[in-house]
């Protein structure tokens, strides 16, 4: 073992295999996570080609998985296709080329969009396939339920300890902050940016009611860390703060560490999306109950300290 990577021979050939590979490394969450390799868009994950050589030429050791085609809710509704294709053929790809190649642990990113729509809440870990997912992005839903249905085959079939977790509504510096495919938190903070910037009204979609769930990346980063050391059940475990704030309090908060003083517009004749999806996390908080989550003030206020310092680089 030497610097991170261990050294195993390959035919006559002598590999140095880097302990921890991240997809999607140079994301939201990936890039929080302390690695020895990190795998961003410059390897395609949807061509099996690809991905097989990004595996046999590295060997990873331990593989996280966060890469996926992402995007919020005018994304999702607008690309389906491409949403459903993409995630699945990166997450097959990923998940046979980490069997094909000997990895030890891999823990795989969900999503809290895998849940029923029609599901008694709060989420649980054992209602992810109770029923259809909510209909405004369930493309991208069901290409997450089959990464956890390919997990428990392999696992039945093989005998890998590999795992997936379901963070809920993740947020903090190094986002997307695309208009278009960006997630909440960070479409709202570039909307809000440049309603400032160019002194009119700040819009929003939907009549900010719905209820969300938020969760630091920099907390993701400690709760991923724990679980490739020490969770291996089969079943995926929810990671989230279980605390709600609607989207128009969430606007409030923007609008106060961005100093808005403008017109806020809520487009109401624009979908909200589904209303909530409280999630439980005591399966979480029965391994760690001392675990601290990042307030969601200090949080955004962090993220959108980074957004302003960073506007001329980030992805947009």
């Amino acid at each position: 073992m030497e610097d991170g990577l261990e050294v195993i021979d390959v035919g006559k050939v002598h590999v140095k295999r880097p302990k921890l590979m991240v997809t999607g490394g140079k994301g939201l969450v990936g890039s929080s996570i302390k690695c020895d390799l990190r795998v961003g868009s410059e390897v395609d994950l949807r061509n099996s080609q690809e991905c097989d050589e990004l595996f046999r030429r590295e060997r990873p050791l331990n593989v996280i998985h966060c890469a996926a085609k992402v995007g919020g809710l005018g994304g999702n509704m607008e690309y389906k296709g491409e949403f459903f294709y993409d995630n699945i053929m990166i997450n097959t790809n990923v998940i046979e080329s980490c069997r094909k190649y000997g990895v030890k642990k891999l823990v795989c990113f969900l999503s809290t969009c895998v849940f029923p729509d029609d599901v008694e809440y709060p989420l649980t870990e054992n209602k992810v396939h109770l029923g259809e997912p909510h209909h405004s992005n369930y493309p991208y839903a069901y290409s997450k339920r089959m990464a956890d249905i390919q997990i428990r085959a392999y696992r039945e079939q093989y005998g890998v300890n590999y795992v997936s977790v379901i963070p809920t509504n993740i947020y903090g510096p190094t986002d997307n902050f695309d208009l278009k495919n960006g997630h909440v938190i960070p479409s709202l903070i570039h909307k809000c940016y440049l309603a400032k910037k160019h002194n009119t009204p700040f819009k929003i979609w939907g009549t900010g009611k719905p209820l969300r769930e938020f969760i630091y990346s920099k907390d993701i980063s400690k709760l991923t860390k724990w679980a490739l050391e020490h969770y291996n059940s089969v079943d995926p475990i929810i990671f989230s703060t279980s605390q709600e704030i609607s989207i128009k309090d969430l606007v409030k908060l923007i609008v106060k560490y961005m100093e808005f003083d403008g017109e806020v517009i809520w487009e109401d004749d624009k979908p909200d999306g589904q209303f909530r999806k409280p999630s439980d996390n005591s399966k979480l908080l029965s391994y760690l109950p001392d675990f601290k989550f990042t307030p969601i003030e200090k949080g955004l206020k962090e993220t959108i300290e980074w957004f302003n310092k960073n506007y001329k680089i980030i992805k947009k």
